[in-house]
């Protein structure tokens, strides 16, 4: 396989950075249907890693693209795919990536969405329009914010006539209905699936801290929050919102694949947040929080449990503080609904 070239990382808006992307196939998103895919499979355009691009790599077909590109339509209509969210989620905002695609971008795309947890959707399933037809560039990002509070499980993208998107993000929170949830039931009150949320961090310079909160042991160094190499005084830290307000009974703190670069030690305070704060100003707040668990000291590529806690009582956020840098993989808050 020839050379590649990596697209560039591109700065998005704050809900790129704020909200997971529900179409990332590593997190389970898949593709459900999709009307053509003659030059390269839907499947790439749920890749979480950035498009690359082979200037000599061509298959039977032609040209191989990192992304989902159709053939050249020469009857009236349009393209579409429709995606199976990773889970069930609230929208705040999409991206419509073209990189690398030049000459075969589609001049246009839009979004809708449905609410089908049981089947897959069809024509007749209830699409709620979400994006309207939007004009796209070549080699480009369009992030359009989505204002609504409904949850899906599926969109369907539309490409106007045809042609390529290297990727398509969907950033949001994801959904969980807990009404029917056993309150005796012992579960990851922070993770993903349960709509545990990153708030805010001090650092992210190889990894953001909501990759803790992804299911499984971390596949590399990669997949892990990691800092930049601590040259002042003080420590790393991040806050996080839990899926429902709870009762945390024991800590997991996972160091997997971070050996020369694991944290000395590692801290969590925890608070019950009832209403009237931003994300913003519960930075300052943390600093004061109670200690839900003392410094505890870490070692590397192990999992580490911890069972003696400060507090017993119901918390619905916790600031992680990581002593003083460096890796790791993942944590879990393992408790019951408050």
């Amino acid at each position: 396989m020839s050379d590649f070239i990596e697209a560039e990382m591109v700065t998005g808006p704050e809900f790129t950075r704020q909200f997971i992307n529900l179409a990332d196939s590593s997190l389970g998103a898949e593709i459900v249907k999709v009307t053509d895919e003659f030059f390269a499979p839907g499947t790439r355009m749920l890749d979480p890693t950035p498009p690359r691009f082979y200037p000599d790599l061509f298959d039977d077909n032609g040209k191989w693209m990192d992304g989902w590109e159709t053939r050249r339509r020469r009857t009236t209509g349009h393209d579409w795919c429709i995606v199976r969210l990773a889970y069930p989620g609230v929208l705040r905002g999409v991206d419509f990536d073209t990189s690398w695609f030049t000459g075969n971008f589609p001049p246009a795309a839009s979004l809708e969405a449905c609410w089908s947890p049981h089947s897959e959707p069809d024509e007749n399933s209830d699409w709620q329009p979400l994006v309207p037809a939007t004009s796209l560039k070549g080699n480009d990002h369009a992030f359009v914010p989505l204002l609504t509070d409904q949850p899906f499980t599926h969109v369907r993208v539309q490409i106007y006539p045809d042609g390529g998107l290297a990727r398509l993000r969907l950033y949001g929170e994801p959904f969980r209905d807990w009404r029917h949830q056993d309150p005796s039931e012992r579960l990851d009150l922070i993770a993903l699936a349960n709509g545990g949320r990153q708030v805010a961090r001090s650092d992210a310079h190889y990894g953001e801290p909501r990759n803790m909160l992804r299911p499984g042991r971390g596949i590399n160094m990669g997949d892990g929050w990691e800092t930049r190499r601590r040259r002042e005084p003080g420590h790393d830290w991040c806050i996080f919102a839990l899926g429902h307000r709870g009762i945390v009974e024991a800590v997991e703190v996972d160091t997997a694949h971070f050996k020369g670069n694991f944290p000395a030690a590692c801290s969590i305070q925890a608070a019950s947040i009832d209403g009237g704060a931003t994300d913003q100003s519960l930075i300052t707040q943390s600093m004061f929080w109670p200690y839900l668990m003392k410094e505890q000291p870490l070692t590397a590529d192990a999992i580490h449990e911890f069972n003696e806690l400060v507090t017993d009582s119901a918390i619905t956020h916790i600031r992680f503080n990581m002593i003083p840098d460096g890796g790791v993989s993942r944590v879990r808050l393992w408790g019951k609904l408050a």
